[in-house]
């Protein structure tokens, strides 16, 4: 019996709630390793997030690409900002190559990185500050380390009196999702596409629609449980990129 696309919707909800999972259950070690502290050691949250995270991106066929902590500079010592990011293995890029170990995310190896000096601007911090909520990003190519598309959940860590001081997220690649759910895709007789809030694709099996471009939100569709995405039955483009 083929899926429906309320199937499939359901079935997105479930790959991305497994990762708000993973999220929330990082975020109490390092709230615990904040609270009640003026200041914490770089090295310290290095150790702590390095720990929590390694362990998935280095599990067989990974679903994380990257992850970590980004610490607002008012807790972590002499910084700014303090990216305690990891990066999995990784298949040939402009960037780093081909990587068969994690690598820590280093800035000062890596051009274009002004625009992190405002990050408390950026989508995948601003709109867990406002809200309160973890949050989902994308679809965006990642210039800082995959050159590819993903897609960044975050989640918001709060210290001890409620001021939110960072976020911990994870991306996952468009790319790996697609291993993950095309299958399920595919079982349904119409083409599907599975799109973010403002209707840009993630997937399709629609030929016409790629990754990244808009498709018409008008048409019908199911949401996907706990996330801003949702499928959409028969789209089409709204013809823009």
């Amino acid at each position: 019996m083929s899926r429906s696309a309320r199937d499939v919707a359901a079935s997105v909800g479930t790959v991305f709630a497994s990762v708000f999972d993973q999220l929330a259950a990082w975020r109490i070690p390092v709230e615990q390793l904040i609270d009640g502290a003026a200041e914490v050691r770089p090295a310290a949250l290095d150790s702590v997030v390095a720990d929590l995270v390694l362990p998935r991106l280095t599990e067989p066929e990974p679903l994380l690409v990257g992850a970590g902590f980004i610490a607002d500079g008012e807790i972590v010592r002499g910084r700014d900002v303090h990216f305690a990011w990891w990066l999995g293995p990784l298949d040939a890029n402009p960037v780093l190559g081909s990587t068969t170990e994690p690598t820590r995310l280093d800035l000062t190896t890596r051009g274009y990185t002004e625009y992190l000096r405002d990050f408390r601007a950026l989508e995948w911090y601003r709109i867990p500050a406002t809200t309160r909520h973890a949050h989902v990003t994308g679809p965006y190519v990642d210039h800082l380390c995959t050159c590819d598309y993903i897609l960044t959940m975050t989640m918001p860590v709060h210290a001890d009196d409620s001021r939110m001081v960072g976020v911990v997220g994870a991306d996952v690649s468009v790319r790996r999702l697609e291993r993950e759910l095309l299958a399920a895709f595919l079982d349904v007789p119409a083409p599907l596409a599975l799109v973010n809030d403002e209707g840009r694709v993630v997937l399709s099996t629609e030929p016409t629609l790629q990754v990244g471009q808009l498709a018409d939100p008008a048409g019908p569709g199911e949401p996907c449980p706990g996330t801003p995405l949702r499928v959409l039955v028969d789209p089409a483009s709204s013809g823009s990129i």
